[in-house]
């Protein structure tokens, strides 16, 4: 074996992932409610990046589409790079508006400021507690009962500890707890399922009835439907113990939510919005889920004046690129959200013309190779993301459909085939239930290539109980 040294030349590829890459990745897999999170941080933190009103945004855009010339800032060459700054402020001036922004503190006054006085749970029942005659030793003891209800009515309290707290008796707590069962709403103070039930059924006169028997005994019967089994062990038919389960679903298992607060609601924002316009379909970017930055225009005047050399130079160097970073981040954000959405109207069209029954199966790679990207960019871009169409509110993730074969060839979405066994069981006899190998075979029939199995996974995520549970005496 020959030992030596030699210099030899080797050609390798590597991906090396910058900072400005993984920036870019992140911002694009932010939904809007992240996205605008993270332009308010950046904002604080870079007093170079401004944020551009919609007004100032349009004129700048008229400007910037007169513009022949466009300045090209390359982020994949460090911080270290000579930039020209004069060309760079010239060109932003040209594409954005300058000067301050007014602002009017009068405009600020909305009548969409202001909400009104919601009346919660506790606020009912201490109006209540006040109302009633009730003895001040007690009354203290009312109010920590009160306090201690939950949101959906329910009471969580150990009763021992509690009497001791207040040096009574466990039965004195007893009392005190029933009186707050006996305030509206029925069957708040409940300390489980069982119990909110059984106050409700005692207000309205079931007393000693088969209701109350089904509820001691087999309430986890009765949620697993086995009306059968329950009518033979109480010698009853199973028909007068179907109509007792009806008038039970009837009650409110939850007291305590008609009292929830709108201001716990929380509203979808769209990324997308897809119209129909002189019959064709327009994809839209939401502008104030992806909104637009620009130069702070102070900034563009001082770099004009300032000393290269000087030591607030290299503080400007930094912010000026990780401001030009941002920008162009969210602006191939925007771009890539468009692309594959356009891509998806495209492919999905007979969904948008026709609706839900004609919704195809669609995968990340479909789309990946129409735009010429890898899928994992897809992947990113329609993560968390949501699109407001004619057909309603969608999550972006929801056009992307596993299906089976039809018998054109031609897939068939899951979506579209659940659609079709919704349909079957909304309009079956009650009283015999189609079975899960009827519907196998009434949609082989009509050309749907579907096992038994996958008809039974497709009725358990429509949250549709099998024949025997959905069947009426």
């Amino acid at each position: 074996m020959k030992m030596n040294f030699n210099l030899n030349l080797l050609q390798t590829q590597k991906l090396i992932m910058t900072p400005e890459l993984k920036q870019a990745i992140e911002i694009l897999q932010y939904n809007a409610q992240e996205l605008s999170e993270f332009i308010d941080e950046e904002l604080l933190n870079n007093p170079v990046l401004e944020r551009i009103s919609q007004a100032n945004d349009e004129d700048g855009e008229k400007r910037q589409n007169n513009d022949e010339d466009e300045f090209v800032y390359d982020n994949d060459k460090g911080d270290k790079k000579e930039v020209d700054w004069e060309d760079m402020v010239n060109y932003f001036e040209d594409a954005r508006p300058l000067g301050n922004i007014s602002y009017d503190f009068d405009e600020e006054l909305s009548y969409d400021n202001f909400v009104a006085d919601e009346e919660t749970l506790r606020d009912h029942l201490m109006l209540q507690l006040k109302l009633s005659k009730i003895d001040p030793e007690i009354y203290e003891v009312c109010e920590f009962v009160i306090e201690s209800i939950d949101d959906n009515g329910y009471l969580d309290i150990n009763v021992e500890d509690s009497a001791a707290h207040f040096d009574l008796t466990a039965e004195a707590v007893e009392n005190v707890i029933r009186l707050v069962q006996g305030f509206d709403p029925p069957g708040v103070g409940a300390r489980n399922l069982r119990e909110c039930l059984l106050i409700q059924l005692y207000q309205q006169g079931y007393e000693e009835s088969l209701e109350e028997t089904l509820v001691l005994n087999y309430l986890e019967d009765l949620g697993q439907k086995r009306f059968a089994q329950i009518a033979k062990k109480i010698d009853e038919t199973a028909e007068r113990v179907q109509q007792a389960y009806d008038y039970i679903k009837t009650l409110e298992p939850k007291p305590g939510r008609s009292y929830a607060s709108l201001r716990d609601v929380r509203y979808i924002v769209p990324d997308v919005y897809v119209e129909k316009v002189k019959g064709e379909y327009v994809v839209i970017v939401n502008e104030s889920a992806s909104p637009k930055l620009h130069i702070n225009s102070f900034y563009k005047t001082l770099i004009k004046s300032i000393d290269k050399d000087a030591p607030a130079s290299d503080y400007l160097n930094k912010n000026f690129q990780s401001a030009l970073r941002i920008i162009k981040s969210i602006e191939q954000r925007r771009n890539t959200i468009y692309r594959v959405c356009m891509a998806i109207v495209e492919y999905q069209y007979d969904f948008f013309e026709k609706g839900m029954l004609y919704l195809k199966p669609l995968n990340l790679k479909d789309i990946a190779d129409e735009i010429e990207v890898h899928e994992s960019t897809v992947s990113r871009a329609v993560n968390g993301k949501y699109v407001q169409c004619p057909n309603g509110l969608f999550e972006i993730k929801f056009f992307f459909q596993s299906g089976v074969k039809g018998a054109s060839g031609e897939g068939v979405s899951a979506e579209s085939v659940k659609m079709v066994i919704k349909e079957m069981i909304d309009g079956e006899d009650e009283k015999k239930p189609l079975s899960d190998q009827f519907i196998t075979d009434s949609l082989n029939k009509q050309g749907i290539n579907i096992s038994r199995r996958t008809v039974a996974k497709y009725r358990d995520e429509l949250e549709i109980p099998p024949s025997s549970k959905r069947k009426r005496y």
